[in-house]
């Protein structure tokens, strides 16, 4: 990929991973856009993002490319694996060959289903904020035509090595960031709706004692004591009884006639 292509891919996946402040939000979609991106950056076979909570597996996304391979691969990582690895550790995991590290029996679950598709290295970056581990994203290699039996576990990293470990630790740092505004902007939308229907409720509560006074005829104060007997006797929420006599309903009807019995 060219330079100046690379570039504009990575600042249109930055962009991209930041856009999270949206009712229609779907953080599978979100995921997978983002392993896509990664696959165009790095050339890779296919790549996918797990999202852990209190060490439970609550997500994934993985790329359009190659789908059902990432998939799987990050499926069987149950115990143990890349992403687990560095999820676990808080930081990255270094291009790994899957040969030598299916013959040294590392993540022997993971590797010997790497295999079947061909991959030949993998790597792993952790998603974080602020210190709190979010999840990984796990880049898929595909092997060489001809390996080498001389592949190492840990092979000294190269340039491109460091150049993708960096790239992938970009997107997984800008994926972590996305998740946690969104998280907070849920938590505003959650709060802000909240406080609306208290609001409303109050407004319907005024607007049924203001109903109830007229008709009987009283103060407001006594209007709400019938209000509220009448919710407690027959054990319904006071908003719903407001809602009933501003209706007109039977029930309603028959409150406003009433007389008011003790608090």
């Amino acid at each position: 990929m060219h330079h100046s292509s690379r570039e504009g891919r990575l600042g249109a996946a930055l962009v991209e991973a930041a856009d999270t402040l949206s009712e229609t939000f779907d953080t599978v979609t979100y995921l997978r856009r983002l392993s896509d991106h990664c696959v165009a950056l790095l050339d890779a076979s296919a790549a996918g993002i797990m999202l852990i909570e209190s060490g439970e597996t609550v997500s994934f996304g993985v790329s359009s490319r190659r789908q059902e391979l990432a998939l799987d691969l990050l499926e069987v990582q149950h115990h143990g694996g890349p992403c687990l690895e560095s999820y676990g550790s808080g930081e990255p995991v270094p291009p790994v060959a899957i040969r030598a590290a299916h013959a040294s029996s590392r993540w022997p679950d993971f590797t010997e289903r790497a295999l079947r598709y061909d991959i030949g290295s993998t790597f792993a970056v952790p998603l974080r904020r602020n210190g709190t581990p979010l999840g990984a994203l796990n880049v898929f290699v595909p092997g060489p035509a001809h390996p080498s039996p001389s592949l190492s576990l840990s092979p000294s990293p190269s340039p491109a090595d460091e150049t993708g470990l960096l790239l992938a630790q970009t997107l997984a740092d800008a994926a972590a960031l996305g998740l946690a505004n969104h998280r907070v902007f849920t938590q505003y939308r959650t709060l802000t709706g909240q406080l609306q229907e208290a609001l409303s409720s109050r407004v319907r509560i005024e607007q049924a004692k203001g109903m109830l006074a007229e008709r009987r005829r009283t103060g407001m104060d006594e209007a709400f004591i019938a209000l509220r007997q009448y919710a407690r006797s027959h054990r319904l929420p006071i908003d719903e009884v407001a809602t009933d006599v501003i209706a007109g309903t039977e029930d309603a009807s028959e409150l406003g006639r009433e007389r008011p019995g003790p608090a």
